[in-house]
């Protein structure tokens, strides 16, 4: 199982390596800077996909029924979805990468603050030892990024660029405890539907406020259109595989497992864009997968609700069943009067 649940873990990290190095060779190679653009491909597939077959599913809620039922829900999960997306992405306008490693891993306490009060998850002391093992190893990373040389830029606004990080670190918790109560308690195919419906209609209008001058200064040819469209396919099969990673495992455990992204990235940055290699990537893979081993080694557990109690009182009704129990466990007795007029009495 731990072994499963680590190979699931790496193929998330390399759908996250796949959007981030599309992401900056588009950045430094076209001066394509359009994240909300790339986001709203990304729900625009989900909505074409998981929409379309709840619209048409038979074997449970139909769409109309879920957009009756819960669409209010809903529309706070897309929000929170796709902001989530953005804030992280614009704080690096503003602040330093280091910061961002850093201050993103923010969102794994508050994902187990969220999943202690919504999902009822109860940690032992071995699964806090091994979320602080995982930390180490993104500290351990972000000391090899400053040996290596990639703190170039120290940002525009550091203040603005941490809170938004910190605030897209909230979201994603809000979005990840989100979907592995849906997922576990009702469908994937209803997330992934609902999410594409509400994301492509949130981000489509916060693209067309803050971005369409951004995308009318595109340079169209084949190039970008296929580093766009690897963007997009990989954040496809990272939005269709989480839900399956995350009713195998949980939340938690999947947002311990991808922080192995970025080594994934800078690996390949180093055939892309010519980074410095340093040893510590390799102590900070092994100290993260460590952590990560650590925490899925022991489960967690769901704590039970509250017992509602019963009352001492069977009322009307369940005396009479009280009775009707009696009567059927009670032997059936049978009188027989003989001429002597002496009583002869037997039980079945």
């Amino acid at each position: 199982h731990i072994l499963k649940t680590i190979l699931l873990g790496q193929m998330l990290s390399l759908f996250i390596c796949g959007t981030a190095v599309t992401s900056q060779y588009l950045a430094e190679q076209y001066q394509v800077n359009t994240p909300m653009l790339q986001s709203f491909i990304n729900y625009f597939l989900l909505l074409l996909v998981y929409t379309t077959i709840l619209a048409f599913r038979t074997d449970g809620d139909s769409l109309l029924q879920i957009l009756k039922q819960r669409w209010w829900k809903y529309l706070f999960l897309g929000l929170a979805d796709v902001e989530a997306n953005y804030t992280i992405v614009k704080a690096y306008q503003y602040t330093t990468l280091t910061s961002v490693q850093l201050l993103d891993c923010f969102g794994i306490p508050v994902l187990m603050a969220l999943s202690w009060f919504i999902l009822r998850a109860r940690y032992r002391l071995i699964h806090f030892i091994a979320v602080a093992v995982c930390l180490l190893g993104v500290g351990t990373m972000v000391g090899a990024d400053i040996l290596a040389g990639r703190q170039d830029s120290e940002g525009s606004d550091v203040v603005i660029g941490d809170v938004l990080v910190l605030l897209g670190a909230s979201l994603y918790a809000i979005s990840n405890v989100s979907e592995e109560y849906i997922v576990k308690n009702l469908s994937r195919v209803e997330f992934l539907g609902m999410v594409g419906l509400f994301g492509t209609i949130i981000s489509g209008l916060q693209l067309a406020i803050v971005e369409h001058r951004d995308i009318m200064r595109i340079q169209w040819n084949w190039k970008i259109a296929l580093l766009f469209a690897v963007f997009a396919l990989c954040m496809f099969g990272l939005y269709s595989f989480m839900p399956v990673v995350i009713k195998v495992t949980s939340a938690t455990s999947v947002n311990l497992g991808i922080l192995t992204a970025d080594l994934y990235s800078l690996f390949f940055g180093l055939f892309l864009f010519y980074y410095k290699f340093s040893g510590l990537y390799i102590l900070s893979f092994v100290i993260i997968m460590v952590g990560f081993v650590l925490y899925c080694s022991t489960p967690t557990r769901t704590a039970e609700p509250t017992a509602v109690p019963q009352l001492h009182s069977t009322g009307l009704d369940n005396a009479g069943l009280k009775l009707e129990e009696n009567d059927s466990q009670t032997p059936a007795v049978t009188v027989q009067f003989t001429r002597e007029e002496s009583v002869v009495v037997s039980t079945d």
